[in-house]
């Protein structure tokens, strides 16, 4: 997303001003317009024509000789019946007049820029505490390592009964509503009550909040002897940071081919995949363009500090993948660099850019289109609206698209062909190289039941809190992994499951043995290793990883 200053910023606040008054009459007003007493001056200021209203009585009919809108706009202030709020109108209009764009054009209301920011900044002030609302209560499930609720003492396994003067536990608050109160500008003080097992009485403490990092980085980690991945969350401004520390942990453990999972991955800051496409590009390679109606091309080439450029490389895209992935994926492909591996991907080629007005509000407006180098544009089509554009998903499952790939229609006219010789196409996502089915092997019933509840997630964290002092001193996904196996976790999560409603169908189980195991013990793992615990786990089912681990095995 690139900040820029020029005239659209000067004159723009007077185009929303002139379209809050479009909203008025379109919405509100009669075609006729009752007048009375009208002062001929300031008709005449206002270079109004007056004839013969089509109603009866003193109705006249008045139509601006100049600039239409802006003569209503200074008419309705003058002549209004009641008092108008501007700002009232501001948040009433301003989405509506960015609504009639395109999907991606959005007014972010000054009480939600913080939220809607924060993934892209990397960090906001608070506690440092992820939790879970189990039981109505707040059970945290881990701390920020050296962060201020560690600092002071709080654990994992605690029960957050008071915020301030604020009752929190058993009083069935909004998980949202506990997050803005545990939040707050940083260096400034939140006491926090909490209930800890084998603890008689309530423990209080006096946190003082800080800036909290948001990683986008998930888990980098080696999969075998020369193959690294990294899974990437989104693209914020410490993506690169993060990932070039990530490479280097990995290079120190031998790495040599890389696996970049960028699935789920929804987009963000341009730049920091721009920066990562730069490691593994030559020097003057092109890695994406920008172009629109009032922005001149603008070419983005790598540079020569790439130090990946001998490394083997697969990028994994999914159906979720979007914006900045869709860059980061169609710059290695379009260069012949690398292979993308899984299912094709959301299709946004758009760029925005994000004009701050005074009281903390804000329009990201799309002023561009992003191509790929061969020069295609994988924005999809949103000319049937926005409706049918987020129903594109459902779309793709009803017409197959996510287990066979032939039931995709490419257009020719969104034909391209890389350096390499091989066909790419535009106009709707990144189509991958090596397509990959969604997986329903071990699907049942039973499996579907228990994982449309949640139960399994639930369960984790209720064996976790159980287990804790067992489970603590592991600070592997393989010892955590053994210590579950051998305290058959699978027929404890049955037992759990039937206390919650769901009977077990032990032939359904035994279908479905493998996934329900491994997904449990994946996410016993991440709450006490976090995700270096989850994602090793999880990978033995993830066919679209071993499809890549597999690819790799081979270059």
């Amino acid at each position: 997303m690139r900040i820029k200053r020029d005239k659209l910023i000067i004159f723009l606040p007077v185009i929303i001003s002139v379209a809050l008054v479009i909203g008025i009459l379109m919405g509100n007003w009669l075609t006729t317009i009752r007048v009375r007493n009208i002062v001929s001056d300031e008709v005449n200021r206002q270079k109004f024509s007056i004839r013969p209203g089509l109603n009866s009585g003193s109705a006249l009919s008045l139509t601006p000789k100049g600039n239409k809108v802006s003569s209503a706009i200074q008419y309705i202030l003058n002549e209004y019946v009641d008092t108008i709020s501007l700002s009232t109108l501001n948040e009433e209009v301003l989405p509506a007049l960015v609504e009639e764009l395109d999907p991606h054009s959005m007014y972010i209301p000054a009480r939600e820029f913080q939220r809607f920011s924060e993934p892209l900044v990397g960090n906001f002030s608070g506690i440092g505490v992820s939790f879970n609302m189990t039981d109505d209560s707040v059970a945290i499930i881990n701390t920020i390592p050296n962060g201020p609720s560690e600092m002071v003492g709080v654990m994992a396994g605690d029960r957050i009964i008071m915020v301030d003067d604020s009752l929190v536990a058993g009083v069935n608050m909004p998980s949202d509503d506990i997050v803005r109160m545990l939040k707050g500008p940083k260096n400034t003080v939140v006491r926090v009550t909490i209930y800890r097992r084998g603890e008689k009485k309530p423990i209080n403490f006096e946190i003082t909040r800080d800036d909290i990092p948001i990683y986008s980085v998930d888990v980098a980690y080696m999969v075998d002897d020369e193959t690294g991945y990294i899974k990437i969350s989104q693209f914020a401004q410490t993506t690169y940071r993060e990932f070039m520390e990530a490479i280097e942990k990995l290079k120190a453990q031998g790495e040599k081919k890389l696996i970049v999972d960028l699935r789920r991955n929804g987009g963000g800051i341009m730049e920091a995949a721009t920066m990562i496409a730069d490691q593994f590009l030559d020097e003057g390679q092109l890695i994406v363009y920008m172009e629109g109606r009032s922005r001149p091309r603008e070419n983005d080439y790598a540079t020569s500090r790439g130090i990946l450029k001998d490394d083997k490389v697969v990028v994994l895209i999914d159906e979720s993948s979007a914006s900045a992935s869709e860059i980061l994926a169609g710059a290695l492909q379009d260069n012949d660099r690398g292979l993308v591996i899984g299912r094709r991907s959301f299709g946004k080629g758009l760029v925005q850019e994000e004009m701050r007005f005074s009281d903390g509000s804000a329009i990201r407006l799309t002023v561009a289109r992003y191509y790929t180098p061969t020069g295609r544009s994988i924005q999809r089509p949103y000319e049937n609206g926005k409706e049918d554009y987020y129903h594109d998903f459902s779309n793709r499952i009803e017409r197959g698209e996510l287990e066979h790939q032939d039931s995709i229609k490419f257009d020719d006219a969104q034909k391209f062909i890389t350096p390499g010789g091989k066909i790419v196409y535009g106009g709707g996502g990144i189509m991958p190289d090596v397509f990959v089915p969604v997986d329903t092997t071990g699907s049942s019933d039973y499996y579907n039941r228990v994982r449309s509840l949640g139960l399994m997630y639930r369960f984790a964290f209720y064996y976790t809190d159980r287990h804790r002092e067992s489970l603590e001193p592991f600070t592997t996904a393989k010892d955590i992994e053994a210590y579950l196996d051998d305290h058959d976790i699978l027929n404890a999560f049955v037992q759990y499951a039937g206390e919650k409603g769901v009977k077990p169908d032990y032939a359904d189980i035994r279908t479905s043995k493998i996934i329900l195991e491994k997904t449990v013990k994946a996410y016993v793992a991440r709450n006490i290793i976090d995700n270096v615990g989850f994602y090793p786990i999880i990978a033995d089912i993830d066919n679209t990883l071993q499809v890549a681990i597999d690819t790799l095995s081979r270059l």
